[in-house]
């Protein structure tokens, strides 16, 4: 496993990151807790030492912390995350941080989360949502700065909104934030133009989520897929957007010359070609998933030519409308 720098923060990570979203069973059907630990103890003994977690993840703040606290002394690093206070997601324009990060709401949903992990501090505590709006307003920057100071976190972080990557260039360079959490993939390619750039200038860490488009970028996503009553991606891929996806990924295969079982790895690789990425998290809920995300992290990024391949095969559009 490679590591790269987080930012600014000092800490070192896994070019392959652990996303826990999906074993906390909040929207992913199918997941459980035994497989869960398995996984997520199989991602550590093969070198994943970040996990990204959050407070609206269901169960998946405690399983994380249920076998971190096990490899106690390994130095794993965790990032969770504060829900807005207001429930609203993302954040529309026009909203006064008061509504969503206040304080004492930052507060107390660190010490559920906390309570929930049984660790003592979590390495990054990102906002779940963000407006550029809020930059220079409320308390939460007072809030963040104490947090650190009693040593309940280490750094602060952002979720970007979907699909608006230049909604956090001006946090970015205010200096006061240490990561950014961005969706980034093959398809969704705008972070490269403004986002990256700007963090890399600022030594703003990069979280990537979504790498793999909630598995439109791993082939099993075809015309005939459905998915069980209650899992999101039901929504998610709803419509023709499967068969989209399917017509999309066949043409990217076809262009660059590979296998489909290798659009994953390659999707993976598009995104830790970029130099200003410090690590991507997809969602694992298997040892199966755990062990072929994993050996991507090996340092070795796409060529120049086929990522002007790729380039080509960007689809602008926001699968939340």
């Amino acid at each position: 496993m490679h590591y790269r720098k987080l930012g600014n923060t000092g800490l070192s990570v896994s070019e392959i990151g652990y996303g826990a979203w999906g074993i906390g069973k909040s929207a992913w059907v199918g997941a459980t807790e035994d497989e869960s630990v398995r996984a997520l103890n199989r991602a550590l003994d093969l070198g994943v030492n970040f996990i990204d977690t959050a407070r609206g993840y269901g169960e998946s703040e405690r399983i994380v912390g249920r076998v971190v606290r096990a490899h106690a002394g390994e130095n794993i690093l965790v990032a969770t995350k504060v829900p807005p206070r207001n429930d609203n997601w993302p954040a529309p324009d026009g909203l006064d941080p008061a509504e969503t990060f206040p304080g004492d709401h930052i507060r107390q949903s660190l010490e559920t989360s906390l309570r929930a992990s049984g660790l003592d501090h979590f390495d990054v505590l990102q906002f779940h949502v963000w407006s550029d709006e809020w930059v220079g307003r409320g308390d939460w920057l007072e809030t963040v700065a104490d947090l650190k100071q009693a040593g309940k976190i280490r750094h602060f972080g952002v979720s970007i909104n979907d699909h608006q990557p230049d909604n956090a260039l001006a946090l970015v360079a205010t200096g006061q934030v240490d990561t950014v959490q961005v969706i980034y993939n093959i398809f969704d390619q705008a972070p490269a133009e403004r986002l990256l750039p700007a963090c890399a200038e600022h030594g703003v860490g990069v979280i990537v989520r979504v790498a793999l488009d909630e598995g439109g970028l791993t082939g099993r996503v075809t015309a005939d897929t459905t998915f069980p009553e209650g899992d999101w991606r039901a929504w998610y891929f709803r419509g023709d957007r499967p068969h989209e996806v399917e017509r999309r990924v066949a043409a990217i295969v076809a262009d660059l010359g590979i296998a489909p079982d290798e659009i994953a790895e390659t999707a993976l690789r598009y995104v830790l070609s970029s130099p200003a990425v410090s690590t991507v998290i997809p969602g694992m809920r298997t040892v199966r998933n755990v062990e072929r995300n994993a050996a991507v992290g090996d340092g070795r990024p796409l060529t120049p030519e086929q990522l002007d391949v790729l380039a080509r095969h960007r689809w602008q559009r926001n699968f939340y409308e």
